[in-house]
């Protein structure tokens, strides 16, 4: 067995480079089929009805005029008479039928008679939420450094402490702050196309969990999961809402297994936007006691929020964010909305969690006049991780990219031209990121062929090309000369991306198999050469001696030493086990720069710097370009994007792509990229990367428009509107 490691910094001939995605062609020619572009012979077209209201029981069903309908195969209900629904949107029927038209005029004629029920869905105001009785219990922890003496009610003495050193605080800052719901918006939709053949089910599925979908198809169909494959080569985005079968992913098999045809079921847009899945709101309450040089000494906050119609909200686990006081109280109430379920949102609660937290920080700068760099600098010894040290530097760097010294100014202090003004603002943030279980079969063919075949998935971040990138820089080949096969669960089990777990754990696999593959068929070149086995090396298409360059093979001429069958190896991973490959725990830096129209309330982004460390890193063009997306995506909820509510009936009033306000390229201004490396070798492996660069740019821009206005706009996203109210309040 070889002994795991990562060549040294300096010598890589791919890992740590810039590589183009090996399916950087397929996508961009069109080539690249993805589950709604699987066509087999006789595919039926499905289409679902979404319930129009938000509350509701269904007192009848009539899908006799549906079956009518000519090239309707087949009217499926999903829902029986009796049943509540909870929110807009939620499945009442299936339709199958041989065209998109005629699918969409079988949903048209299907009659439904509703009871209507009381809807509430204003998560915003937690007063209306107690008076319409939608809240749960509330959830509370506190932190003090003084206890409670043994004849003391704890509650009193928490009450009285938290007082007294509000109290004895230089200065106390009040606020409430607020993020609102966001929807995934992922560009394909879910869904699937399903076909049989005799017991045998084909899912094309578009998944985050390739592994691990194919049970969750079997249970509901009565069939096992070792006869169900399912299969994505390519996913136009899932950001934590498509690791499941789901309700719909089933029933597209079930149509199909009734019709005896391939049937295609991807979601409606609206319907997709109100019931696949949102991130949810958080807002808080906020008192914070700080002394003279804005380091916090108390945290004292009442939060609230909505997951949708089972409750929810941002966990208060989370709350403060990074910043972790020696005294603190914070108390979580969850609120029941008639609105679609949550889902993981693209680091789960951290957004949310860092827009409400770091802006309170902020406003204790303000409150001060002081510089907020430096009051975040002066509070990171209380930082909950262990990265003090980490964000320190990454801070000097980042200010040295923005020219933090020379642009800041304090809040609402900086030169007018016209109606526009600029500022500053920052965010700090943590993620985990060790990677997940992961498993993969290297197979080396006697011709010299390369393959690694593992059920994983590629969301669009390069996962392909970083396993290609591992493999060949192990056996010293060129990245086109490994065949990369991901995408179908009869391939060895790997994890579901999510987490920023995927790189990790398929990195971790690939190197093990490889490494032990390569010194198994170092023994055979070692014998034909006369040479010890642990002194060859691989590198330009080569095994050869090390410092004896006239004692080699060629790979090929290797290769053809395994004889008449190929040499099959596998790695494993399991996340958790102590490895030299692969860590944890990532630490990031970001700062905003705004103008501010004060006429029109309009916010535009100038400068966006992302500073962010992610230990080893295995392609630099890719790395980036996570960066790039997540910065884009905190632009976009920062300043444009929220599910709209009608509070009366709870109708999701901006469930379309025309509505739903995303950034354009002139929305986004200039984004710098800097890759953190510390160390000067691969000392803490592969870490995560794709979730922690989503995290800060609420804070930071939230932070920027108040540095740019001198007033705080409390609730993302800052839209003109939001921001001429603040204005007009302040």
């Amino acid at each position: 067995m070889a002994e795991y490691s990562w060549p040294r910094r300096g010598t890589t001939s791919l890992i740590d480079t810039e590589q183009t995605r090996i399916d950087g062609v397929a996508k961009a020619s069109g080539a690249a089929k993805y589950s709604c572009d699987i066509n087999p012979k006789g595919t039926l077209v499905a289409r679902a009805m979404g319930c129009p209201h938000a509350h509701c029981k269904i007192k009848s069903i009539d899908i006799s005029l549906a079956k009518d309908v000519p090239g309707v195969v087949l009217v499926s209900p999903a829902k029986a008479i009796g049943d509540e629904i909870q929110w807009q949107g939620d499945i009442i029927a299936y339709v199958a039928a041989e065209t998109e038209g005629a699918a969409a005029e079988g949903v048209a004629a299907i009659t439904v008679e509703y009871e209507m029920l009381d809807v509430f869905v204003d998560d915003q105001h937690l007063a209306a939420a107690e008076a319409a009785d939608r809240t749960g219990k509330p959830l509370s922890n506190v932190q003090l450094v003084n206890e409670p003496g043994d004849d003391e009610d704890e509650e009193a003495f928490e009450e009285a402490e938290i007082q007294r050193l509000l109290e004895a605080s230089d200065v106390v800052v009040e606020g409430n702050y607020g993020i609102n719901v966001i929807t995934h918006m992922c560009m394909e939709p879910h869904g699937s196309t399903c076909e049989w053949n005799g017991d045998q089910l084909t899912a094309h599925l578009s998944t985050q969990n390739v592994s691990g979908t194919a049970g969750q198809f079997a249970d509901p169909l009565g069939i096992t999961a070792s006869d169900v494959t399912v299969h994505c080569d390519f996913i136009g985005g899932g950001f934590g809402s498509k690791f499941a079968a789901d309700s719909w992913g089933v029933a597209c098999a079930e149509l199909a297994r009734q019709t005896g045809r391939p049937v295609r079921l991807m979601l409606d847009r609206d319907i997709e936007l109100k019931t696949a899945g949102n991130r949810p709101s958080g807002f808080i309450k906020v008192k914070i006691g700080a002394d003279k040089n804005g380091v916090v000494q108390v945290w004292d906050s009442q939060q609230w929020g909505t997951s949708g119609a089972s409750g929810g909200g941002v966990s208060q686990g989370v709350v403060p964010y990074v910043f972790d006081p020696e005294n603190r109280r914070r108390t979580a109430t969850s609120i029941a909305t008639n609105a679609g379920p949550q889902r993981a949102w693209r680091a789960p609660n951290h957004p949310q969690a860092a827009a409400i937290t770091h802006t309170a920080y902020d406003d204790v700068a303000a409150a001060l006049g002081i510089d907020s760099y430096d009051v975040f600098l002066r509070n990171l010894d209380s930082v909950s991780n262990d990265k003090a040290d980490v964000y320190r530097a990454q801070m000097e760097r980042a200010a040295e990219l923005m020219q933090w010294k020379s642009k800041w100014h304090a809040h609402g202090k900086g030169e007018k031209k016209g109606s526009v003004v600029t500022g500053l603002g920052m965010g700090i943030h943590t993620w985990g990121g060790g990677g997940h279980n992961s498993t993969c079969r290297i197979t080396i063919h006697p011709d010299g062929g390369v393959e690694t075949a593992l059920g994983s998935q590629d969301l669009g971040t390069g996962t392909r090309t970083v396993i290609g990138i591992v493999v060949a820089e192990t056996f010293g080949l060129p990245l086109d000369a490994v065949n990369v096969k991901i995408g179908s669960s009869s391939y060895p089990a790997s994890g579901p991306s999510g987490g920023s777990t995927t790189v990790a754990g398929v990195s971790e696999s690939n190197r093990r198999a490889a490494q032990d593959a390569l010194a198994q068929l170092n023994e055979l070149v070692a014998a034909k050469l006369g040479v010890g086995a642990a002194d060859l090396v691989a590198k330009e298409g080569r095994i050869q001696a090390s410092g004896d360059a006239s004692k080699s093979l060629s790979w090929k001429e290797a290769c053809a030493l395994l004889g008449m069958t190929p040499l099959e190896v596998n790695g494993e991973f399991r996340r958790g086990e102590p490895s030299s490959l692969s860590s944890s725990q990532v630490a990031g830096v970001q700062m905003a720069e705004v103008a501010v129209d004060l006429d029109t309330g309009i916010v535009k982004p100038l400068k966006f710097v992302a500073v962010q460390d992610m230990g080893l890193i295995i392609n630099r063009k890719t790395a980036a370009s996570q960066i790039y997306g997540a910065v884009i995506m905190g632009i976009a909820y920062s300043i444009f994007e929220e599910r709209i509510m009608d509070l009366q009936t709870g109708a999701f009033l901006n469930a379309e792509l025309a509505d739903y306000r995303l950034p354009r390229l002139g929305d986004i201004g200039e984004i710098v990229v800097d890759l953190w490396e510390p160390d000067s070798e691969y000392e803490r492996g592969v870490v995560g990367l794709g979730e922690p660069p989503v995290i800060s740019p609420g804070a930071a821009i939230s932070n920027a428009v108040a540095n740019a206005t001198g007033v705080r706009v409390p609730v993302l996203p800052l839209t003109p509107q939001r921001v001429l109210d603040a204005l007009g309040s302040a």
